[in-house]
């Protein structure tokens, strides 16, 4: 009798992992998601991991999604922005390679108490795709959380999804295949310097920093342009796995910094100065949306953003509430910059 295959639904979470199924991975985004959207996702599908191939809704308190924000407005936002996400998926149909395209989530309900629930569904077809699925990656719940991109988040997962693999250390990508799979939006990063600047050397540094892998995306041309990448992992030595493991236990602040190496330009201080966790940003002033941060980070690849909030609401503190505090807070960045080179 033939062995049956080991299926992804059979893996279980646990308290310091997650498990994500392969296809969902390595899918291209039709619509580009943030940072907070990929990490609320995840756990959405661990929530529903005991029945997340059955026709079923599931509940979820809201609370288990808002992180270290206060307001349950992001929550919202996300909930929407992956209720209209559409994927493209790689499948077997038939016994040949094809694309399938998906919605990532289904109808839901929020209630409207701070403290309450949501209810939620996993599409039909998606349901299909994960129920067939053999390969998964294992997700470490602090790495996801500390990583502060969402190309640094999307680097982890492909690496995790393929670590383990015994005869295979290495995996080439088209240039427009590894966009598609970061999820950088059409338009961005059009050339190949500006995308390894401000999202793939991020990455690596992130991954390399904060996992248990090392990792390198070296680029192939074609003629004069580069038109793949292979991306190569291997697992760390003990002594690397124990720094990465020091280094989770640094504030988000900075993070990145001390994985590329450097420290964070500081205005008026010629020393590295540490910031309380960005959970407490908030709480002196109006939330900003999830997509500023995105911005921000697009457009001022290899700064703190979180520091850069932090200098900001200290001066705006004391000053007329800003009508809009996201182009607020934009546009101080821009001043930042300019004044702070990296």
């Amino acid at each position: 009798m033939a062995e049956r295959s080991y299926r992804t639904v059979d893996a279980r979470p646990n308290a310091e992992s997650l498990v994500k199924p392969g296809e969902l991975v390595d899918l291209i985004e039709v619509t580009p998601l943030t940072l907070n959207d990929r990490r609320i996702y995840n756990q959405l599908l661990e929530n529903a991991w005991e029945a997340i191939d059955k026709p079923v809704t599931h509940l979820i308190a809201k609370a288990s999604l808002r992180g270290s924000h206060n307001s349950n407005d992001r929550i919202g936002e996300s909930l929407e922005r992956l209720m209209s996400a559409i994927v493209k998926v790689a499948v077997s149909w038939d016994g040949e390679s094809a694309i399938e395209r998906v919605q990532l989530l289904g109808g839901n309900i929020e209630a409207l108490r701070a403290d309450g629930m949501i209810e939620y569904e996993i599409p039909a077809r998606l349901r299909k795709i994960i129920g067939n699925s053999q390969v998964f990656a294992r997700l470490q719940r602090e790495v996801m959380f500390a990583l502060s991109s969402k190309y640094a988040l999307t680097l982890y997962e492909m690496v995790q999804k393929r670590g383990n693999l015994r005869w295979k250390a290495s995996e080439r990508f088209s240039l427009e295949a590894l966009r598609g799979i970061m999820g950088v939006p059409k338009g961005k990063l059009s050339s190949w310097s500006n995308l390894k600047l401000r999202a793939i050397d991020p990455a690596v540094a992130e991954v390399n920093a904060l996992s248990d892998f090392m990792v390198e995306i070296e680029p192939i041309k074609t003629g004069r342009a580069v038109s793949h990448v292979e991306l190569r992992w291997w697992r760390k030595d003990g002594d690397a796995t124990g720094a990465a493991g020091r280094a989770l236990q640094f504030s988000k602040v900075g993070r990145r910094a001390r994985a590329e190496g450097r420290t964070e330009p500081v205005a008026e201080a010629p020393q590295p100065v540490l910031r309380p966790r960005p959970g407490w940003l908030d709480a002196r002033g109006p939330a900003l949306r999830s997509e500023t941060y995105e911005t921000a980070r697009l457009r001022h690849a290899g700064y703190d953003i979180y520091f850069v909030e932090g200098e900001w609401r200290a001066w705006a503190a004391g000053k007329p509430s800003a009508d809009d505090p996201d182009r607020a807070f934009l546009a101080f960045f821009r001043t930042f910059a300019a004044r702070n080179p990296v």
